[in-house]
């Protein structure tokens, strides 16, 4: 079966107007995890999260967690040396008008698939700190993101899946159990679809506000109901570089949309979307 552009099978497409911010990412299983943990009665009593607040630290029992206001400040502080692997940064959000602190280039990474097909209304780094129960003892963990968006919350852990050890897995097994205990949703992101990042890098370097002086967006927006290729939509507008900008930025603001299972070219078939 094909779809209107005559490419693929309808069943494999991830349609970028459509899709959620997980069908972008790579999820890794915690499940392996949870029969080390200390889950008898009173665990909720027992586990307990610390947040940064301005008066200081803050600390409640799992069982409350759902119903307090995490600041937003890091519960750890962001490094930087010379010698460190990792790349802690800060990624610049639409959605919420601020910078957003980082660890890795991977989390950054997460930050924008969130920013794109996320809903996004808020997110904080390194919101609290979970302290739990397990075969091994008291452990503490620290999650990567807690994300407030128009579906619910997420609590989020990123690790590339080669990097998650046994350790990991019952940290995350911790943390998935104490989003569950909240009413929220809990994901490790361990890698990414295929092309769906290059797609989203590409869509973002026309994220932020972009005039169109030469009023181009209305017939690009007809021209793509009639399901053109990125190519031939760019050559639509008389002026094709600067078609090609708007046409990144109409991708970014899901009015448009492309197949993210495939790669971002010129051949690739267009189609509108419903925006944001």
């Amino acid at each position: 079966m094909f779809d209107q552009a005559g490419v693929g099978d309808v069943s494999a497409v991830v349609w970028s107007d459509r899709c959620e911010w997980t069908d972008l990412v790579v999820e890794v299983p915690v499940e392996a995890g949870r029969p080390t943990l200390r889950l008898g009665d009173n665990w909720l009593r027992r586990w307990s999260a610390t947040w940064r607040a301005r008066a200081g630290e803050m600390s409640c029992a799992v069982r409350d967690l759902d119903g307090i206001v995490i600041s937003g400040r890091p519960v750890r502080r962001f490094s930087w040396r010379r010698d460190q692997r990792h790349r802690p940064n800060l990624q610049a959000l639409v959605s919420t008008g601020r910078l957003h602190g980082a660890e890795s280039l991977e989390e950054a990474r997460v930050l924008l698939a969130l920013d794109f097909a996320g809903d996004l209304v808020e997110v904080a780094s390194q919101p609290f700190r979970l302290r739990f129960e397990c075969e091994a003892g008291r452990r503490s963990h620290i999650p990567d993101f807690l994300a407030m968006t128009r579906s619910g919350w997420w609590l989020i852990d990123v690790r590339p899946a080669a990097l998650v050890r046994e350790a990991d897995l019952v940290a995350f097994a911790a943390a998935a159990e104490a989003a569950l205990a909240c009413g929220w949703r809990y994901t490790v992101v361990g890698g990414w679809q295929e092309h769906a990042l290059a797609a989203l890098d590409a869509f973002s370097s026309r994220r932020r506000p972009l005039s169109d002086p030469l009023e181009l967006r209305p017939g690009l927006l007809v021209a793509a109901r009639d399901g053109l290729t990125f190519g031939e939509l760019a050559a639509v507008g008389g002026c094709e570089p600067v078609a090609r900008a708007q046409l990144l930025h109409l991708l970014w603001g899901r009015s448009l949309g492309v197949d993210l299972r495939r790669p971002l070219t010129d051949r690739s078939p267009v189609r509108a979307g419903a925006g944001r």
